[in-house]
């Protein structure tokens, strides 16, 4: 295979920011071998495919030795590949492939717990007094037996379980069978960072850092407190979970977690890597951004899920977590997402028509910060409606009907129209292909002028012709009812931002000076002749300073 040239991390650090970087969840991206799973070769197949759509990066989710009773973000080894993906033969194919397309790598690694059968853990649960012992976090009971404190798991129930050989519970913040590891024991922060440097060595570009804010615990196990009812919300973790009853001050986001990422940083720097971390906190996710990111011997990236919310974003929304950021995480950087492996897709989250999807991925496009877009995206997918009795997520099937788990964003990404499968697999798929989805498959929108696919090739190649939305300073977000604008500026470029989100139009005063409309393959609109600009139901109006 020629290899196109890429440019070296090394020599460009900061690739990273203003990046698109798109996300890969490999059960469900191609299946190689007809066993209906996704795998390492499937993505290989497809990376032309995503190299079409201009993207900088693809993170792929985890794909390392698993019981996979969370699909992978339980490892069991991390230096390693599940067979049901492959091997690390195919995994070389990845790097040399993307890196032959121009594309970098990120993979995602999942630190702050095992799986319950990872060595590690099988070591560490035999007896108080092994060489691992003391590499997750344990705790004698209560005097009466219980747990050692309130703190709550995010899948529901205590985060605590009992452990009849050494007579302690474990820490476990997701499933029983996730173990929380000790960060605390510096020999648990060495063992982490030899995986990073594995991979580094192998080839990746970065990571993509699950539950960065996870990783230490209190030492004291202080009870968490109680959070009041007017201050909760269901942004990390569904309403029905009583995870969201407390402000959870101890079991998360510690302050010597910093030490670990700086130790981290300096593992990755000597090869230009960087990472992006999801920052899970339903009060104060921007802050933690802020912290993780800012300077330059932390992380380069984080995300909260602001843009991840419930509701429809508001233009006054957009503008408020836009002035949050300013405030809390001035000196950082975010990366925006709407959809993930994690949560209902946007498309049907908030109700979006086409023209509004079009109107939402442009804006993502020119905000501050790098962007995530999430296989299927492309394609306007909408949440597929998986049934019951098809439901692979433990999430969703213990807290059905209420929630009913992330299985309908994780469906296989569609291909073909005329496919039972979508062009997804030779065999059975893992999880059921949603007719729904067929219809908008790759080959059909490839076709179609007017397909969602083609906008989101124009929005990427826009914020790559444009250093001033790749990285430059933004002004404040001004809101004139549903319309939000803002400027970015890098060197002598300016560039003006508005964007009406709503299905109504709606008119604001042209900016003073003398600008020239740009995007108009973007579907923007143009100055009229009185000096106002008529915004039309979900359209834009981007334009370039003239010097």
């Amino acid at each position: 295979m020629s290899k196109a040239p890429i440019v070296s991390n090394t020599q460009d650090k900061d690739w990273w920011r203003g990046a698109v970087i798109y996300q890969i969840y490999p059960r469900s991206y191609q299946d190689s071998n007809g066993d209906g799973i996704g795998d390492l070769l499937g993505i290989v197949q497809r990376l032309p495919y995503i190299a079409s759509l201009g993207v900088d990066a693809i993170w792929i989710s985890p794909f390392f030795t698993s019981p996979m009773k969370d699909f992978g973000y339980d490892v069991s080894d991390y230096c390693d590949v599940d067979p049901m993906f492959g091997s690390l033969a195919d995994f070389d194919a990845v790097i040399e492939t993307a890196h032959s397309l121009g594309i970098r790598v990120m993979i995602d690694l999942v630190l702050s717990h095992t799986s319950d059968v990872h060595p590690w853990f099988v070591e560490s649960r035999q007896s108080r007094d092994n060489d691992k012992a003391d590499w997750y976090v344990w705790s004698d009971p209560k005097p009466d037996g219980t747990a050692p404190n309130n703190w709550l798991s995010i899948f529901g129930g205590s985060a605590w379980q009992w452990d009849a050989r050494r007579e302690q519970y474990y820490l476990h913040n997701f499933l029983v069978s996730q173990p929380d590891l000790n960060f605390h024991n510096p020999k648990v922060q060495e063992a982490l960072l030899d995986v990073g440097r594995f991979w580094l060595n192998r080839g990746v570009d970065g990571f993509r850092l699950d539950t960065i804010n996870f990783y230490m615990h209190d030492e004291q196990l202080r009870d968490n407190p109680p959070l009041p009812k007017e201050m909760r919300n269901a942004t990390i973790a569904p309403s029905v979970n009583p995870y969201n009853h407390q402000e959870h001050l101890y079991d998360k986001n510690h302050p010597k977690n910093l030490d670990f990422l700086r130790k981290l940083r300096a593992v990755m720097e000597p090869f230009g890597a960087a990472a992006v971390g999801e920052v899970g906190d339903a009060q104060r996710g921007l802050e933690i951004m802020g912290q993780y990111t800012r300077g330059n011997d932390v992380m380069q990236m984080c995300y909260a899920f602001e843009l991840l919310s419930g509701a429809r974003p508001s233009a006054q929304y957009v503008a408020d977590v836009m002035s949050k950021v300013d405030e809390v995480a001035a000196d950082g950087w975010a990366c925006w997402a709407y959809s993930n492996h994690d949560v209902v897709r946007h498309v049907t989250r908030w109700g979006l028509t086409p023209a509004a999807s079009r109107l939402f991925t442009t804006m993502m496009m020119c905000l501050r910060g790098s962007v995530c877009i999430y296989q299927g995206e492309e394609l306007g997918l909408p949440e597929a409606d998986v049934a019951f009795e098809d439901l692979q997520d433990p999430y969703g099937i213990e807290f059905w009907p209420e929630f009913k788990g992330r299985d309908g964003c994780r469906t296989p990404m569609v291909w073909e129209q005329d496919n039972s499968s979508g062009g997804f697999t030779n065999g059975k798929p893992w999880l059921p292909v949603s007719s729904e989805h067929l219809g908008l498959s790759v080959e059909p929108q490839e076709k179609d002028p007017a397909g969602l696919i083609h906008h989101y090739r124009k929005a990427i190649a826009f914020r790559h012709a444009h250093e001033a939305l790749k990285s430059g300073a933004s002004t404040p977000l001004e809101v004139n009812g549903d319309i939000v604008s803002f400027t970015r500026s890098a060197g002598d470029t300016t560039i003006y931002c508005a964007f009406n989100m709503s299905d109504t139009p709606s008119d604001l005063a042209a900016p003073s000076g003398e600008w020239l409309p740009i995007g108009g393959e973007l579907g923007g609109a143009h100055v009229a002749p009185d000096g106002v600009l008529h915004l039309g139901p979900w359209q834009p109006y981007i334009a370039l300073k003239r010097t």
